[in-house]
């Protein structure tokens, strides 16, 4: 199945996860198009100051590919520094927040698969 970047809905989530700001997800597939168990497949597009809150993933695994723009991932104890081609992994009970304390949209690829039953 191809989708192509005209044919993503876009969907607006004001202070997702007890954030600031609102953050855009342009869906490349929803989860009832894949034969697996997934939960999201999108790139958030945060625009400078907003936030993505803090949350855990349980039963299931999160990953970020960042796409453009800064950032930074907090995950209850470090806080890193994201940048274009940086990927990160977050499952296992784990959580993080997002911070686009840049100037630029910082765009994230998000993945989030499920653990089987």
């Amino acid at each position: 199945m191809i989708r192509k970047l005209n044919e993503m809905p876009l969907e607006d989530r004001p202070n997702l996860r007890g954030g600031l700001g609102t953050v855009q997800f342009r869906h490349a597939f929803k989860p009832n198009e894949f034969t697996a168990q997934a939960r999201l497949c999108a790139t958030l597009l945060i625009p400078p100051g907003a936030t993505i809150g803090p949350h855990a993933h349980v039963k299931e695994d999160e990953l970020y590919y960042v796409l453009a723009g800064t950032g930074l991932l907090d995950d209850g104890t470090t806080k890193t520094r994201l940048h274009p081609g940086d990927a990160v992994l977050t499952g296992g009970g784990a959580s993080h927040a997002v911070v686009n304390d840049g100037s630029a949209t910082l765009e994230i690829l998000a993945v989030i698969v499920c653990a089987s039953a």
